[in-house]
């Protein structure tokens, strides 16, 4: 376990101009393809990091030419208008729940790029005539490249479609989610989920009560300990999955369980199932006759996790170092929400399996 490190890059904005392709597009309708920058998205896409654009340009013709190129696809929420650069990205970053500290620019005008840096000074920033290099920065390499990276662009296409249903519902919040038959699914973390397991760790920040880093290695044998718990957490609805989204480390002591590290992924975060597996540790706790603790590491963005445990009754008993060492009595759980039917494993259903 190690604290977390610097963010790994999980989007690239592209500016389009004398970046993406050779020439000006409104000057020259002509423009070429930079045969490099197309292979760069084509080896990120396939690691899980995602593109997106933000262009001074005319968004119909510059999508016109995006999709003769056959690059159209690899961008999500593209802002081609007439705005600051750093109001674009701001933009990208809420549609995709992403931090900033995850981006990177790529832009050819000193200018722009001194402007992004200054508004967003935790966006990484290159130049144009880089860009060969940029699969070779460590935060564009991740450790593993699992099913989930493979797909992620695929899973955010399909948010975006919720996003647009979500627009044109016409009913309440609840409403809306009660039509998208989410299944919640809660398993014991198996090998073929390891990598995601430590995928999890590394790229879930906002969401994540302590923001401690497990490796693969240290993960398998947590999985394999009688003393933890270790489980992985689903969703899937009518648009299709969400992948492996959520993971829970739980240490049982003979007389109190501590909930080691809870953690969610930001794509569910108006999803309203960040209390499911919270819920499900402390229905194991109460059947267990176990007192239930949980550790916190506050972060400049993680204060909604802690919002999450108070709601659940947890309260502060000590501190140790950056943590905080949080109790509940388990006088009260959290319903399940009505819009969403849960799936367990069988192994984490009853408290007397676990011990």
């Amino acid at each position: 376990m190690t604290s977390a490190a610097p963010s790994a890059v999980k989007c690239v904005v592209w500016d389009l101009d004398n970046t993406l392709w050779n020439g000006v597009l409104l000057e020259d309708p002509d423009v070429r393809l930079r045969p490099e920058a197309a292979e760069v998205i084509r080896t990120l896409d396939t690691r899980g990091i995602l593109h997106s654009i933000a262009s001074r340009n005319d968004p119909t013709c510059a999508m016109a030419k995006l999709r003769e190129f056959g690059l159209a696809d690899f961008f999500l929420w593209p802002q081609i208008n007439w705005n600051a650069k750093s109001d674009s990205i701001r933009e990208i970053a809420s549609r995709l729940s992403l931090g900033l500290d995850s981006f990177t620019f790529v832009d050819d005008q000193p200018f722009e790029r001194s402007e992004v840096a200054f508004v967003h000074p935790q966006v990484l920033c290159l130049d144009a005539v880089d860009l060969r290099g940029i699969p070779d920065l460590k935060r564009m390499q991740p450790r593993f490249i699992t099913d989930e990276s493979s797909r992620r662009r695929l899973m955010y296409v399909s948010d975006m479609r919720r996003q647009t249903a979500e627009q044109a519902f016409t009913g309440s919040s609840e409403a809306f989610l009660a039509t998208l038959g989410m299944t919640f699914t809660i398993g014991a973390v198996g090998g073929d989920d390891l990598k995601r397991a430590e995928e999890l760790t590394v790229r879930t920040h906002q969401l994540n009560t302590t923001g401690y880093t497990y490796s693969h290695e240290e993960l398998d044998q947590l999985r394999g300990s009688p003393d933890h718990l270790l489980m992985i957490g689903g969703l899937d609805d009518v648009f299709g999955s969400y992948g492996k989204i959520g993971l829970a480390l739980v240490e049982l002591g003979r007389d109190v369980w501590t909930i080691k590290l809870l953690l969610m992924s930001c794509r569910v975060i108006s999803r309203g199932v960040g209390t499911v597996m919270l819920g499900h540790i402390m229905r194991l706790a109460r059947a267990a006759g176990v007192r239930l603790r949980a550790e916190f590491v506050s972060n400049d963005r993680n204060r909604m996790m802690f919002i999450t445990y108070r709601f659940a009754g947890f309260r502060e008993i000590e501190r140790r170092g950056d943590a905080q060492i949080l109790e509940t009595d388990l006088a009260r759980i959290q319903e399940l929400p009505s819009y969403i039917r849960l799936e367990v494993d069988p192994s984490l259903t009853a408290a007397d399996q676990i011990r």
